[in-house]
């Protein structure tokens, strides 16, 4: 029996990895012998980076022409969305590299209390795609999820040699206040090398940059924003979209996905030349999911909690869909279930076990989350062997 466990994290509480682990031991348990592949996903967002490279660390692969072994994960020194020093984890794959905005300019990098779309720079993702370029590597996956920005990615494309100035000819400094006071873009700056790489964003998110499924007002109010800097943010996004279609003729309201991540999708469009992906679909096809498939009996997946927002460029629909194409059956294993969680029955997922087993609080099921996912494993795999006993019956 070969087994493939591929579950999103848990944040905040369990890793994709650590889930795998849990669901390995609680396997042998169950069936005794059985071959288990610890297959951490995501979905363009956290965990993007470790997961395509520990994959890629996984297959044996030669040392790619930079002499970089395939699989590596490099720690580099960026700004954090408030311009403070941080550390940042690059993915180093052979002959590319993988970004996630998360791990410079995310929410995971402040506080609650110090989250501040008015303040908050992309500056620390130019950063992480300088230190791509910086080892040689000319194709860079790039991920959206998880930022803390609002500032259309002008914090990123500075970083990387783009100049921003007010009507007086000031450099301004890219963040989310700046919006407003754009009034020219020098690309003369930009670092060259850009021009030779090719940029794949990862990101399930359509939204256009601007207005009431824009960035700011869908986005805008996790990341910390009130109601009156979502006016102000809004009023200088248009003023941003417009100066962008002014300078290069690219209206970024009529293009799917520029408003990611706080319009950062607009960077990488407009000024890094990049073409926009699923997330999901990028990341299986980059960790081999189909390959998996082939000899496979059952697929484990699962998230933090399944909703009916899973159905839309999550982690867990994207892999039951390839599973139902390949005719591999597929089960969930999620901290907890909310509205329309079993819509995602329609993207090949059979059923939905949670690892929550009585009334709880989030803080009691989070620091518990190891033991009770682990009994809920065993749960799961119990009823399996159960219903295999029960199709050889009449």
């Amino acid at each position: 029996m070969k087994l493939i466990f591929a579950s999103d994290s848990f944040k905040g509480s369990l890793t994709s990895e650590d889930t795998a682990v849990l669901l390995d031991k609680a396997a042998h348990e169950v069936f005794g012998e059985c071959e288990c592949v610890h297959l951490p996903v995501a979905d363009g967002g956290e965990g993007t980076t470790k997961a395509v490279t520990g994959a890629a660390a996984g297959r044996d692969k030669a040392k790619a022409v930079t002499g970089t072994a395939a699989g590596e994960l490099a720690h580099c020194k960026v700004h954090d969305p408030l311009m403070r020093p941080t550390d940042a984890l690059l993915g180093i794959c052979g002959d590319f590299a993988v970004i996630e905005c998360a791990e410079a300019s995310g929410l995971g990098k402040l506080t609650a209390s110090e989250r501040d779309p008015m303040a908050a720079t992309s500056y620390g993702t130019g950063e992480l795609i300088l230190a791509a370029l910086d080892r040689g590597l000319r194709k860079i996956y790039i991920g959206l999820g998880g930022s803390a920005t609002n500032d259309g990615g002008m914090g990123c494309a500075k970083a990387l040699g783009v100049r921003f100035l007010d009507d007086a000819g000031n450099e301004l400094s890219g963040c989310g206040r700046d919006l407003a006071s754009v009034s020219s873009i020098d690309m003369s700056g930009m670092d060259p090398r850009i021009a030779g790489t090719e940029i794949i964003v990862m990101s399930d998110v359509r939204n256009p940059l601007t207005g009431s499924a824009g960035a700011t007002f869908v986005y805008g109010p996790q990341k910390g924003a009130s109601s009156d800097d979502l006016e102000v943010l809004e009023a200088g996004m248009v003023n941003y979209r417009d100066v962008i279609r002014r300078s290069f003729g690219i209206d970024c309201d009529t293009i799917e996905g520029t408003g990611a991540a706080g319009g950062l999708g607009a960077c990488m469009k407009v000024f890094l030349g990049a073409e926009i992906r699923s997330g999901v679909d990028t990341v299986l096809d980059l960790i081999g999911f189909d390959e998996l498939l082939e000899s496979a009996d059952l697929v484990v997946t699962g998230e933090g909690m399944t909703d009916r927002q899973s159905c839309y460029g999550k982690a867990i629909s994207g892999i039951g869909l390839r599973a139902k194409r390949a005719g591999v059956p597929v089960v969930a294993l999620s901290g907890s279930m909310g509205p329309g969680a079993m819509d995602i029955a329609d993207f090949g997922v059979a059923s939905i076990m949670t690892s929550v087993n009585a009334p709880m609080s989030v803080e009691e099921a989070m620091a518990d989350a190891a033991e009770l996912y682990y009994d809920a494993a065993v749960r799961m795999f119990s009823l399996i062997k159960v219903g295999m006993g029960l199709g050889g019956k009449e």
